[in-house]
């Protein structure tokens, strides 16, 4: 059967979701009455919630009697780890450029990783039904971003097509026409067939799933030979050790699900189930003669953050999955398949240094353990530092901001604060597109306070440049915070005399317990407060002294939100039901028995 292999990459919210759905609308896999919704390769509860992809998926179609292997992947930088190991599978790519924006930060590191596999590359110039929308300028744009990447002249003479994810059309022209055909066509004519060199079995593992009936499940592309059902092979793994081991099932996708089979031939992707012990990378050989492939490169990680389990008064009251053991052993499954992240033991058996991409890639994990029952305590995320020629350098990123013209000199500012440099400002339609190279560390917490200060208009992106030299201290939070002084249930009385000292982060009612972060302080500097004081009940009346109270709701924080806010001394204590911030050493006496001891030893 004839078939072509397809990832779709794109920067994140330019509709590669959407034109998923219009392959598998087209291609006729729903029945004419069934309700198949929107995004629906976006599967897991988070990515719904969040309208983004979070984990790459693999669909088939079959157009004109040819098999079309589609591969979702996503588009934050965080999770560039996810789109680095299933490029392996395809052998064309659609690059997927909003129509407005043009190509962005995610767009260029997706791309050079594409072209550097020497994948033949499919522009796709989304939403030119927008208002403002500029196809030809980014058209222009997106030709100079490959001239940069040192695309070769075979690359550059990419094909171009126009179209409406949203309205279900897409052509080589600007002409709306009513349905994704010439696209599809384009598939069929610029996206090669898989190269199939001769010989032995190899299959190298990029992806895997997971059956409660079937166990872990390999995912690859059959670079050579072909794999059957019931066949013994050769798992060689990274390090170079080989198993001998025998194929149980086979199955190939179709449409937006698995089907059955006895032999796969090179070319194709397949989910072998059987496989015992394999990590991502690993090869599937030929028994008698195995050989592997190269290994699966991923870029290292640029932040890390101390995972330990909850040791709070709470303990206990709302997870299911709360020891060390507990926390170790979901860690370690994770990096199975999470090819960015890293576990590290420390010298507390509690404690493990985790390490990401980012705030989002190590938020997302801490938000999928808390929905399984896990209770724990994140730190504060930490950039690594590198020392290279004997200097002390730490990541840089490449910081991109569109913002209206009027809160232009406010990001600018907010940026160089964090010892930002301004290196590109142009005009974009009524918005301004400013570039910077900032510190990974400037970024911690700079989106909240630019979408307050832009009244929430400025739209950031950024991804990893290199190391550099240490820019020296950046000012973290401005206020310091409200802390209870003691455990017990917050009143509305308490809570109300206490609305001129900051605003809160608690109801009237919540359970609190000494230390814990309940509001954030007007000014510099911590205040220990008592929010579970009750009115003295006395047979004597003020008069107009009881008139109700009136509490400002609480200020609602995300996960990604406390992890930005947070200080040193301060961590974050997760549970199924809550996300409640505190301070490491919850004893005030004790607290300030450490800060002397570091003004003396700064001193």
């Amino acid at each position: 059967m004839d078939i072509r292999n397809i990832a779709i990459i794109a920067h994140v919210d330019h509709g590669k979701t959407t034109l998923v759905d219009n392959i598998l609308k087209s291609s006729k896999i729903f029945r004419e009455n069934q309700e198949s919704g929107d995004l629906i390769m976006d599967s897991n509860d988070l990515e719904r919630e969040r309208g983004i992809t979070i984990f790459s998926k693999n669909a088939a179609v079959t157009y004109k009697d040819v098999k079309i292997n589609v591969i979702d992947t996503p588009g934050h930088a965080d999770f560039g780890g996810e789109v680095e190991r299933v490029l392996k599978m395809a052998d064309g790519v659609i690059l997927l450029v909003d129509a407005f924006e043009g190509p962005m930060p995610q767009t260029r590191f997706v791309l050079q990783k594409a072209l550097g596999l020497n994948l033949k590359p499919i522009v796709v110039i989304n939403k030119v039904d927008k208002d403002n929308c500029r196809p030809d300028e980014v058209h222009d744009a997106v030709f100079e971003l490959f001239f940069n990447l040192d695309a070769t002249e075979e690359q550059l003479e990419f094909p171009t097509f126009y179209g409406s994810g949203k309205q279900g059309w897409f052509n080589d022209s600007l002409t709306p026409t009513d349905n994704i055909e010439p696209l599809m066509e384009g598939i069929l004519k610029y996206v090669p067939a898989p190269k199939v060199s001769e010989g032995t079995l190899q299959l190298q593992v990029t992806s895997l799933d997971y059956s409660s009936f079937l166990g872990r499940i390999a995912i690859g592309k059959v670079t050579r030979g072909s794999i059957k059902e019931n066949q013994p092979f050769s798992l060689v793994q990274a390090d170079g050790t080989i198993k001998k081991q025998r194929v149980k099932e086979l199955y190939v996708f179709e449409g937006m699900g698995k089907r059955k089979v006895t032999e796969v031939l090179a070319g194709d992707l397949c989910a072998v189930v059987g496989v015992e012990g394999f990590n991502i990378g690993d090869t599937i050989a030929d028994f008698e003669n195995p050989e592997a492939l190269p290994i699966i490169s991923v870029d290292e990680p640029t932040m890390n953050m101390m995972f330990s389990i909850n040791n709070s008064p709470f303990f206990g009251k709302d997870g299911k999955f709360v020891t060390s053991r507990h926390l170790r052993d979901r860690l370690i499954k994770e990096t199975e398949k999470n090819l960015a992240l890293r576990v590290r033991d420390t010298d507390s058996a509690d404690s493990f240094l985790v390490y990401g991409r980012g705030i989002l890639h190590l938020g997302v994990l801490i938000e999928t353990m808390r929905r399984e029952g896990y209770e724990l305590t994140v730190g504060q995320p930490q950039v690594l530092v590198k020392e290279i020629d004997g200097k002390k350098c730490e990541p840089y990123e490449i910081l991109v901001i569109d913002v209206p013209e009027e809160f232009a000199s406010k990001a600018i500012d907010l940026v160089s604060r964090r010892k930002g440099e301004m290196i590109l400002m142009e005009t974009k339609g009524e918005m301004q597109h400013i570039e910077f190279e900032i510190p990974s560390r400037g970024l911690i917490g700079l989106r909240t306070n630019m979408l307050t200060a832009t009244a929430g208009e400025a739209v950031m992106a950024h991804r990893f440049s290199e190391y550099k030299p240490w820019k020296g201290s950046i000012p973290g939070r401005n206020n310091g915070v409200l802390l209870s002084k003691e455990a017990g249930e917050t009143t509305g009385y308490s809570l109300d005399k206490l609305q001129d000292r900051g605003f809160f982060y608690v109801d009237p009612g919540e359970a609190v317990y000494a230390g814990m972060i309940i509001g954030e302080n007007n000014k510099p500097g911590d205040l220990v407060v008592n929010p579970n004081e009750g009115k003295k009940l006395t047979n004597h009346r003020a008069s107009g002294s009881d008139a109700a109270t009136s509490i400002a709701p609480k200020t609602l924080m995300t996960l990604e939100e406390c992890m930005e806010y947070i200080q040193h001394d301060e961590c974050i204590e997760v549970t199924p039901n809550f996300i409640r911030m505190r301070k490491v050493v919850l004893d005030e006496n004790e607290r300030n028995k450490l800060a002397k001891q570091m003004k003396a030893q700064d001193a």
